[in-house]
């Protein structure tokens, strides 16, 4: 019996000592990755927003391909090509909203201020 005392502390020491090193091992190797993660640039950033933006262009010309007069996928190709500072490429589907709309003053008005914008330039 006697013996077991000081095995059951070796054991017990043991055990402490691997479990704080575990522990630390942990809280480390999560502090680190966090530290190691590359930041992000603005250029980086504006790409995958472009990206994303140009997916969403995709997404609402395939609905409009299927139902050419769904407001909803050209309310939202009219914003995404906004956005995207695609002017041009707004104009048609804002017209065939204005044409679905005829009592829509902000489609009106937003058509005008664009054609005028190409105006412009």
């Amino acid at each position: 019996m006697s013996q077991t005392k000081p095995l059951q502390r070796i054991l017990l020491l043991w055990s402490i000592v691997a479990f704080v090193a575990s522990s630390g091992y942990g809280l480390f190797s999560l502090f680190s990755s966090a530290w190691q993660q590359p930041k992000r640039s603005g250029q980086n950033e504006a790409q995958l927003i472009n990206k994303q933006l140009q997916e969403q262009e995709k997404g609402y010309e395939l609905v409009l391909q299927r139902e050419p007069e769904n407001q909803v996928a050209l309310k939202g190709l009219v914003d995404t090509r906004l956005e995207m500072k695609n002017v041009k490429g707004a104009i048609a589907p804002l017209e065939k909203l204005v044409e679905l709309n005829p009592d829509r003053e902000d489609y009106k008005t937003l058509l005008s201020k664009l054609k005028q914008e190409i105006e412009k330039k």
